[in-house]
C-alpha cells in the first residue's frame, strides 16, 4: 500500500486493517505520534488526514490511504538549506513552555495546527471547544489554550 507522509511517499506491505499508528511507528519510525489510550480519547495519537485532525490508534490504514498524511515530523517546514522552520503551533508551544510530561503534547499540537489553519481567527471560546477533546495529565490547560492563541498572532505575522 501506497502512503503519502510529510510530502514523501512511502511504500508498506502492512494489512489494510492494520492500525495508522502503529505504521507511523513501528514501520516508518515516526515516532512523533504517541500512544495514549487506544481508543481515540486522549489525542495523543492525533495526526492530518487531508488537513483533518484524526486519531491514529483507531484508524485502519486502508483509511489512510489516497490522502495526505501529516505527522509532527512533517509540521515544522523544512528549508533549502536544510534547517527546519518550525510551525506557529511549535514556537508557541515552546515560547510559553507548555510541555510537562510530554505525553500529549504531539497531538496537543498537530489538534492547534490543524485547527488553527482551518480558522486563523478564533475566538478564546472557538480554541476552548476545539481543544476540548485532547486530554493533558498534567492540566496545563490555561498554557494550552495560551499557546493556541500566541499561535494565531504568530501566523498572523505578530
Amino acid at each position: 500500500m501506497n502512503l503519502s507522509i510529510n510530502g514523501k511517499e512511502f511504500t508498506v506491505a502492512d494489512s489494510p486493517d492494520r492500525l495508522l499508528l502503529w505504521v507511523l511507528r513501528d514501520e516508518l519510525g515516526l515516532t512523533g505520534t504517541k500512544f495514549g489510550c487506544g481508543v481515540g480519547i486522549c489525542g495523543s495519537c492525533t495526526v492530518h488526514l487531508d488537513g483533518v485532525a484524526t486519531r491514529s490508534c483507531i484508524t485502519m490504514l486502508s483509511q489512510a490511504a489516497g490522502k495526505e498524511i501529516r505527522t509532527l515530523e512533517g509540521l515544522a517546514t523544512e528549508l533549502p538549506d536544510g534547517s527546519l522552520e518550525l510551525h506557529p503551533v511549535q514556537e508557541a508551544f515552546i515560547e510559553l513552555q507548555v510541555h510537562q510530561c510530554g505525553y500529549c503534547m504531539s497531538g496537543q499540537m498537530m489538534t492547534a495546527a490543524a485547527f488553527i489553519e482551518g480558522n486563523p481567527n478564533p475566538s478564546e471560546a472557538e480554541i476552548i471547544a476545539a481543544m476540548d477533546k485532547n486530554l493533558c495529565r498534567c492540566g496545563t490547560y490555561p498554557r494550552i489554550r495560551q499557546a493556541v492563541a500566541r499561535a494565531v498572532e504568530i501566523a498572523a505575522g505578530g
